[in-house]
């Protein structure tokens, strides 16, 4: 039996099927937005990291690599303020270090609002600039006093994938986990691209939170590699993201810094429409 041109169990199938669809587009596009941290939606993460080896080779004149932090825990804070013509997203990142010698405190809080223009976000990504803060932290543990500069980001989504880069830079407020302080107030360039591919049923594999650095004063480079596995839970009201990510040093034989030998991390974070 036939309704106009359509057989009616292609007709009845459609109907049946077309709201399951729409969820799983309606999930899938929640998914996504869940991965990117430029999206105009409240993020609330939790994470902790543990980096208990360190390479101790030589660096020269008889000196050993010299170990970085062994844990810290981070609190980030993404709040959207959207404009007619444009949307900030202002976000804030507090971590509380431990190093081997037993000392722990508050590192450097590290505020940036990225500005996005709206003719800047072509619906599977956007770009985006700001200003970058960073408060002074406890001396034990990091530097106390102000830093400033630049964030910019580029993200993109296409099928299952989702890539991006992050760039930072700063100066003064040297991170603990990157220098020690030194003669020049210019911080390393921080680097941080990432690529995600979803796996189905809320599963994801990515690089993970991978900051590649380029040292100004010795044109050296330090580069990590890692690889994360995340679940992301769909909500009514709101996503969750639960990831674990290990991290070790590729690049850093000429890097006078501490170089990570092994990280894990582990994370939670929640996500909700602006509001």
């Amino acid at each position: 039996m036939k309704f106009g041109s359509l057989p009616i169990a292609t007709l009845v199938a459609s109907i049946i099927l077309a709201p399951a669809q729409t969820a799983y587009s309606e999930d899938s596009d929640a998914e996504t937005k869940a991965l990117d941290s430029t999206a105009t939606q409240w993020s609330f993460q939790f994470a902790y990291q543990t980096m208990p080896d360190y390479f101790n080779d030589d660096i020269g004149n008889d000196q050993t690599r010299p170990d970085g932090a062994t844990d810290y825990v981070q609190l980030r804070i993404v709040a959207p303020l959207s404009f007619e013509n444009f949307t900030i997203l202002p976000r804030v990142t507090l971590r509380h270090y431990e190093n081997s010698q037993g000392q722990s405190g508050m590192g450097n809080t590290e505020v940036f609002g990225l500005i996005i223009p709206k003719k800047w976000d072509w619906g599977t990504g956007r770009f985006g600039i700001g200003p970058l803060i960073t408060t002074p932290g406890d001396k034990e543990v990091a530097r106390d006093e102000w830093g400033y500069g630049l964030a910019t980001a580029l993200v993109n989504a296409k099928g299952k994938w989702f890539y991006g880069v992050l760039l930072t830079q700063s100066w003064r407020s040297v991170d603990p986990a990157a220098l020690s302080p030194g003669t020049s107030d210019t911080n390393p360039l921080g680097i941080a691209p990432f690529l995600n591919y979803r796996l189905g049923s809320g599963w994801y594999i990515g690089n993970g939170d991978m900051v590649i650095q380029y040292d100004w004063d010795s044109e050296k480079w330090k580069v990590p590699i890692g690889v994360r596995l995340g679940k992301v839970l769909v909500k009514e009201k709101g996503s969750w993201n639960f990831y674990f990510e290990y991290q070790t040093t590729a690049v850093y034989d000429s890097w006078k810094g501490p170089a990570v030998e092994n990280s894990y991390r582990f994370n939670v974070t929640y996500t909700m429409p602006g509001l």
